[in-house]
């Protein structure tokens, strides 16, 4: 288990990307807005306190601070196997 922070500046994102093969990832919103979309699913909003869940296989689409003048953090927390070192692979 390894737990990561993702903090955002106003208007910043993370390029699309998927995460270990063996990765269940649990994230939550810590502080801001966060806007996510999980393989072809709609664009959601998730606001300080609201969660969600990435199984082995999802492709992060998007990835993004939903604010313009505001910071945004993510605390995720990734259950993966020990052998695997590299938790983020962005598209290529």
């Amino acid at each position: 288990m390894r737990g990561v922070l993702v903090e955002y500046g106003p208007g910043g994102s993370n390029p699309s990307h998927t995460h270990a093969k063996s990765a269940f990832i649990y994230a939550t919103v810590i502080e801001g807005r966060i806007k996510s979309q999980v393989n072809d699913g709609p664009i959601k909003v998730f606001n300080t306190g609201d969660n969600w869940i990435e199984v082995p296989g999802d492709h992060h689409r998007v990835s993004a601070n939903a604010s313009e003048t505001a910071p945004a953090k993510i605390l995720a927390v990734f259950v993966v196997d020990t052998d695997e070192t590299t938790l983020t692979i962005p598209d290529k």
